[in-house]
């Protein structure tokens, strides 16, 4: 398992991969780091990608995340990684286009090992509430996050 660091404007993300696919991202807002750390071909991709995308000039990423236990769990993340960049659906909305109810999103969001590039900040709830997330700050974290992107359309 290699373990790579990244400073970011939410926090110190830690960047978890092993030979072949990265396998989580923690978002750690209460630690503070000044220098990437990046051992290792994939976590150096991820780290690039990720500064990319915190400049505002990465849309979408392209990086080898480890493949989910179930076909369903693969479908719910492809449903919540279709959302384009700076936009955001509700919990139901991803739900009707994964045929699959909003509980199951709102479960596969919740377990997100990957925030950010499997991109469930951009689920909200219906009304237009922001829902709940798990990474960084919780909510603050995910307010951050869709600002940032809507700056950046």
């Amino acid at each position: 398992m290699v373990q790579a660091t990244l400073p970011s404007p939410i926090g110190t993300i830690l960047i978890e991969c092993d030979e072949r696919w990265i396998t989580a991202i923690t978002i750690r807002p209460d630690v503070e780091l000044e220098q990437a750390v990046m051992p290792g071909a994939i976590a150096r991709m991820a780290v690039e990608q990720l500064n990319a995308y915190f400049a505002g000039e990465l849309k979408r990423f392209d990086l080898p995340v480890r493949p989910l236990d179930s076909p369903r769990g693969e479908a719910l993340r492809a449903a919540i990684c279709a959302i384009p960049y700076g936009h955001t659906l509700s919990y139901g909305g991803v739900a009707q286009g994964a045929d699959s109810g909003p509980r199951a999103i709102g479960q596969a969001c919740r377990r997100n090992p990957l925030p950010i590039i499997v991109p469930c900040h951009r689920v909200t709830a219906s009304g237009g509430g922001i829902g709940y997330y798990s990474g960084g700050k919780g909510i603050e974290t995910k307010y951050w996050l869709l600002r940032h992107e809507t700056g950046h359309i």
